[in-house]
């Protein structure tokens, strides 16, 4: 029982550590590529802005919201593959 609290504990302590150096790694690429951030939040915004819309852009909504979905994913994508790129290097986070 006392090793399985033990377990419980340190797994717990390393999942807060990865998702604050995670959190760390995003806040950085953030600041350095400031640009692709912002594309990133048009982009949602632009989701949210059609998925509230009354018509559907002549037939293009659907296809809109999914394209700006997977040009999110990719954008992220490429922010992660900087920041594996950076640590890999030892570039300090």
């Amino acid at each position: 029982m006392r090793r399985t609290f033990l377990a419980t504990c340190i797994l717990g302590a390393l999942a807060l550590s990865q998702n604050t150096f995670a959190q760390q790694t995003a806040a950085t690429e953030t600041a350095e590529h400031p640009r692709i951030a912002a594309a990133i939040r048009q982009l949602e915004d632009a989701i949210q802005y059609m998925q509230a819309a009354p018509h559907d852009f002549g037939g293009h909504k659907a296809k809109a919201i999914e394209e700006s979905r997977k040009a999110i994913n990719q954008l992220q994508a490429a922010m992660r593959y900087r920041a594996n790129q950076d640590n890999r290097k030892g570039k300090k986070k």
